[in-house]
C-alpha cells in the first residue's frame, strides 16, 4: 500500500471521527515492534495507532486504522459496530460517473453532476 494513500485514509477517518465526537489517535507507520500488524500507544488521553502498511492491502490496512479508532475510545459493541459501519463509508472507494448529467445541471450549463462536484471539493480540501 502507498504511504500516501494511507495518509489520506487517515485524514479521512479523522474527519469523519471527529463529527463523531470521538478522540482522533495519530497514525503512524510502522510499528516499532518488529512482526506485528498494529500497535496502539497511550499517552494520557491520546493515543498513537502504529500500523504496518508495507506489504498489505488497502482494506487490511484500513481495518486496522479503524479498529485502532475504535480502542482508542473505548467503545462498547453496539456504538462500536455503528461507528465501524460509519468509518468505512469514510474510506470505501466512491464510484461516479463524471460523464453523467442531471437535467438541472445541463440546464445550468454546469459540467459536473451535483454529486462529482461535491467529491471534488472535498479532494480539494484534503
Amino acid at each position: 500500500m502507498a504511504a500516501t494513500r494511507f495518509a489520506t485514509m487517515a485524514r479521512f477517518l479523522a474527519a469523519e471521527s471527529r463529527e463523531a465526537g470521538l478522540s482522533v489517535p495519530a497514525f503512524r507507520s510502522p510499528p516499532r515492534v518488529a512482526g506485528v500488524a498494529r500497535t496502539i500507544r497511550r499517552t494520557g488521553s491520546s493515543a498513537v495507532v502504529a500500523i504496518q502498511i508495507r506489504g498489505r492491502n488497502e482494506r487490511d490496512v484500513a481495518a486496522d486504522m479503524i479498529d485502532g479508532i475504535l480502542a482508542t475510545n473505548r467503545l462498547d459493541s453496539l456504538a462500536a459496530r455503528l461507528t465501524r459501519a460509519r468509518l468505512w463509508n469514510a474510506v470505501a472507494p466512491v464510484d461516479i460517473d463524471l460523464t453523467a448529467m442531471d437535467d438541472d445541471a445541463r440546464a445550468a450549463g454546469r459540467n459536473l453532476p451535483a454529486q462529482a462536484r461535491m467529491a471534488e471539493r472535498q479532494t480539494q480540501a484534503a
